[in-house]
């Protein structure tokens, strides 16, 4: 079941997913079919007076991330294509490892290169808190939140992320996280269903992202709705609260 906005108790954060050079046309190795293109209304997004935090995540991998399909042996290497058996590097007590199908990608956002900086056209200087996550090289995380097996304790995933985010929102009193970026099919979806999962009402804006393969948006919703995630258009109210100026803590 989707969020429904609750007026008297909405205190909004922003989080700004994977807005980077290689996810973004005309070089990225995993460029988004206009993944440029939404940066205006990110930017429109960042400068309104009622967010009280600002995130950006960033995909921050080692050379030798497991996702990269130039590490694994051929023939069952091909990005988009090819999968691997990934194993929980943090299994529950007494249990055996979990395991699950990994993806393969191109190589992308290689930490200090580049194709893993913010884009320009993003007004940067009005984030509150840059994270950087994807940094364990045998585990994925597209979410902000959690690692591909849904270990989202700090001591857990320091390998894996550098800011425990949702302990700052919860420092800041936030009640409604809102998400955009890239991709909306990974990240920005990963994002947006661990948010609820963390306690958060959550809103992702439909012209807020664009997905690898935006033929499958349509389940993509269905997806998120059924995990409690609100898609919303960008002149919905919700959004419109945010122009009344948070109250100062």
């Amino acid at each position: 079941m989707a969020a429904e906005f609750d007026e008297e108790h909405f205190v909004p954060a922003l989080i700004v997913v994977d807005m980077q050079e290689d996810f973004c046309p005309p070089n990225g190795s995993l460029a988004v079919t206009n993944g440029r293109s939404i940066a205006p209304l990110i930017n429109s997004l960042l400068s309104q007076p009622g967010l009280v935090l600002r995130i950006a995540t960033q995909d921050n991998h080692p050379p030798n991330h497991i996702s990269f399909a130039s590490n694994h042996p051929p023939p069952d290497n091909r990005p988009f294509e090819s999968f691997v058996q990934m194993t929980n590097p943090n299994p529950p007590p007494g249990q055996e490892p979990e395991t699950k199908l990994q993806q393969l990608w191109p190589v992308h956002c290689v930490q200090d290169t580049p194709g893993a900086e913010l884009i320009p056209e993003i007004d940067a200087d009005r984030f509150d808190l840059v994270t950087k996550k994807g940094r364990h090289s045998q585990v994925e995380m597209y979410s902000a939140f959690a690692d591909a097996f849904g270990n989202i304790d700090p001591t857990v995933t320091m390998q894996s992320v550098d800011v425990d985010i949702t302990s700052e929102l919860q420092a800041k009193g936030v009640t409604d996280v809102i998400v955009v970026g890239l991709a909306g099919d990974y990240c920005v979806k990963c994002t947006a269903i661990d948010a609820v999962k963390a306690g958060f009402r959550s809103w992702l804006i439909e012209e807020g992202t664009k997905c690898v393969d935006p033929t499958g948006w349509d389940l993509v919703k269905e997806e998120l709705g059924i995990a409690g995630v609100s898609v919303i258009h960008s002149d919905d109210p919700v959004l419109q609260k945010l122009a009344i100026a948070a109250p100062v803590a």
